[in-house]
């Protein structure tokens, strides 16, 4: 990387400012963050790049010696095993570029992001059960995990086929429905 080059303003230029062998890993983890966040926007935004669901919701950028990731969700405990040895700082992961990149682990910290983000689970669920979440302010797994199945069975618009994909939201999330 030329430090006197302009700053980018795509991730392809960002990406293209690396010698081949980083380019390569560079395009495998933005092949990765896409599939497993297919609706995410891409952006550059302090000079990384950056995937975008309701705001920000994953960013990479390389450094001499690693890719760092950002921010890391919560997950569930195995993840939070998993992600240990490359965790640098409470909301960082650090992947150094003289080892593997482990690419199903940013596949797995994506799909925890995207269940994390306001509206990311709202956005597998039919027009009118989004809208039937949304009014009763319902817009984050935390808020779901506040009612009970027969709460939100009730809401005009929600019906019976939402509730498989809202468990799974909340199970990713290491959240269950409330016992109400």
């Amino acid at each position: 990387m030329n430090p006197k080059q302009a700053a980018p303003t795509t991730i392809d230029a960002y990406i293209a400012r690396f010698p081949p062998d980083v380019q390569k890993i560079l395009r495998k983890i933005r092949l990765t963050i896409r599939k497993a966040a297919p609706q995410a926007g891409e952006a550059i935004k302090y000079q990384i790049p950056t995937f975008t669901l309701n705001g920000n919701l994953v960013s990479f950028g390389v450094y001499k010696q690693h890719i760092g990731i950002y921010p890391v969700p919560a997950g569930t405990q195995k993840f939070q095993q998993e992600i240990a040895p490359y965790r640098s700082a409470k909301s960082t992961l650090r992947l150094p570029l003289d080892e593997p990149i482990p690419f199903d682990l940013i596949s797995q910290l994506v799909q925890f992001r995207v269940k994390e983000s306001p509206g990311g689970f709202l956005a597998v669920l039919s027009a009118p059960a989004q809208r039937a979440l949304e009014r009763e302010g319902i817009t984050t797994l935390k808020q779901l995990a506040r009612y009970s199945e027969k709460d939100i069975l009730a809401l005009h618009g929600m019906g019976p086929g939402s509730m498989p994909k809202l468990r799974a939201a909340l199970k990713a999330a290491g959240l269950t429905f409330s016992k109400q």
